[in-house]
């Protein structure tokens, strides 16, 4: 067994905080192993926890629709993952020690997935990752650096849903990951609509 399958299997039967007693599957994340972009959200909503798959949801299936409008896919071009593998329950905010529990195996999976892109989707996530003191609103469409990868941060697909006028700038930010892809992945790298 390789190491992502031993990190996988370590998070599977993780009891590091009380959300392994709510939870009914561990969503270790999903997507290409080797993908030069990253999308992490906060944590699983009710969906994700019953099928133990990331943004299954009317969040992730906008958050599909955004990645395939870039010609990105998870197959090929992305893997998915989030702050906490656990289900919050009711879907609050991860608390910080959940979220301390877990941001190890986040950290184990962006050295074995080693993407170049980042894109963090929401406050719960750019404040888990790089800023507990950063507020989306001001930093989102902005490319930062963390651990020598490229981060956008961005608003997450659940707030695109309850809010449209975020629609125009979320679009803005991901136009910016597939300039940023050709500049640096793949120079022919098709997308019909940036």
């Amino acid at each position: 067994m390789d190491e992502f399958e031993l990190l996988k299997q370590e998070v599977k039967n993780c009891t590091k905080c009380d959300l392994c007693r709510t939870r009914t599957n561990v969503v270790f994340g999903e997507g290409f192993r080797n993908a030069e972009i990253m999308c992490i959200g906060e944590g699983p909503g009710y969906y994700e926890d019953q099928q133990g798959c990331p943004f299954v949801g009317k969040s992730g299936q906008l958050l599909d629709k955004i990645l395939n409008v870039c010609g990105f896919t998870r197959s090929e071009h992305v893997f998915i993952g989030n702050i906490v593998k656990c289900r919050p329950p009711n879907n609050r905010d991860p608390l910080p020690e959940e979220r301390e529990a877990c941001l190890p195996y986040l950290y184990k999976q962006i050295e074995l997935i080693n993407p170049k892109i980042i894109i963090l989707l929401g406050a719960t996530a750019l404040k888990g990752l790089i800023d507990p003191n950063a507020r989306i609103t001001k930093v989102r469409g902005e490319w930062m650096q963390w651990n020598n990868r490229l981060v956008m941060p961005t608003f997450h697909p659940s707030a695109l849903l309850r809010n449209e006028k975020l629609k125009k700038p979320a679009w803005e930010d991901f136009k910016k990951v597939v300039s940023k892809y050709r500049e640096i992945v793949n120079k022919d790298h098709f997308s019909e609509h940036c």
